[in-house]
């Protein structure tokens, strides 16, 4: 169920199925009478940015997110940037709060060539040579500075290098329109890409740029670096934790630095070999095997309620995820 009826029956149906049993729920919202409860919390965008979503979907998530992160018995959330969000907008105790990254699928792979080429025939890419982009069509993704920058640098890189938007357009329930009002020469806006398609349409791109203005994980630049391609990302919000050294860093309200990032991709070979090897390699370090692992150990000792039990698994996951912290990122000014 979605919508108005998904919500009354969240509220009001579930908490008599789950009786006293303890309810993870898995994705920004639960809940409100069911205390026994760890709810995963991906990110607080609607909180901080309701202009960029349906006017109704942001007043919900406003008025509820901090009333239910104060009732439930913990908070799982997947970067330390939403976590220090989180924390300053809901005034949520810090002590209640785990940080547990998502994973990358073992499928994200850098894939044989010929399987690359079937991806971009199907999904009509003029050229073999191209950045790619992946997200839904919606306002956060900062569509419109990437194709403005886009703009700016494609008479100084090859004329055989295109730029590949891939996604869907957002949900009319959940984002407000984008403003995606012109679109440069050799660009191709490819739609809904079906998930078969998505590891060799990334391994056959040159680089990804992900310039979004919000993330609270950023799950497409870590499936771009399993492929072995290289990320060029916005500098803010959570993707610096997940990208580390093994990209480069944009400022995303800043066309021109985002030019410059994608133009130094382009033009520098021994750079886009170095961050190749090391995109790979820092995928390693997030599979959703150590998600699950990390968050069962936080389900398992919030169902057994004992305060001890719980003490050892919160510092057992903040210790697992301390051992991920990037190293110094390469930012562009």
């Amino acid at each position: 169920m979605q919508g108005v009826k998904g919500h009354l029956w969240e509220q009001v149906v579930l908490p008599t199925v789950v009786r006293k049993g303890l309810l993870w729920s898995p994705a920004n919202s639960g809940p409100l009478t069911v205390r026994r409860q760890v709810l995963t919390v991906h990110d607080v965008a609607s909180i901080e940015h309701p202009e960029w979503y349906n006017r109704t979907f942001a007043a919900w998530y406003r008025w509820m997110t901090p009333k239910l992160v104060h009732r439930v018995q913990r908070v799982i959330t997947l970067s330390e940037f939403s976590k220090r969000r989180l924390l300053e907008l809901t005034g949520v105790d810090e002590s209640r709060v785990i940080v547990i990254p998502g994973g990358v699928d073992s499928r994200f792979c850098p894939r044989p060539s010929q399987e690359v080429e079937r991806a971009r025939q199907a999904l009509k890419i003029p050229s073999p040579h191209y950045v790619l982009s992946v997200s839904t069509l919606e306002p956060r993704k900062n569509l419109q500075r990437l194709l403005s920058a886009w703009a700016s640098c494609a008479s100084d890189i090859p004329d055989d290098l295109w730029l590949v938007i891939a996604g869907a357009d957002g949900s009319g329930r959940v984002f407000s329109c984008p403003d995606i009002s012109s679109v440069p020469p050799r660009v191709r806006i490819t739609g809904f890409v079906a998930d078969r398609d998505l590891p060799a349409l990334y391994s056959g791109a040159l680089a990804f740029a992900y310039v979004s203005l919000y993330e609270g994980f950023g799950l497409p630049a870590l499936e771009a670096m399993a492929c072995g391609t290289i990320p060029v990302v916005a500098s803010n919000s959570a993707l610096p934790e997940v990208v580390g050294d093994a990209g480069l860093l944009v400022n995303p309200f800043d066309s021109e630095a985002i030019a410059a990032g994608i133009k130094r991709i382009v033009e520098e070979s021994d750079l886009r070999d170095s961050l190749k090897i090391r995109a790979i390699e820092r995928s390693k370090h997030f599979s959703w095997e150590r998600t699950a692992d990390l968050t069962w150990n936080v389900l398992h000792a919030e169902a057994q309620a004992g305060p001890r039990t719980y003490a050892k698994a919160r510092n057992a996951t903040a210790a697992d995820a301390r051992s991920v912290v990037p190293a110094s990122p390469q930012r562009l000014s």
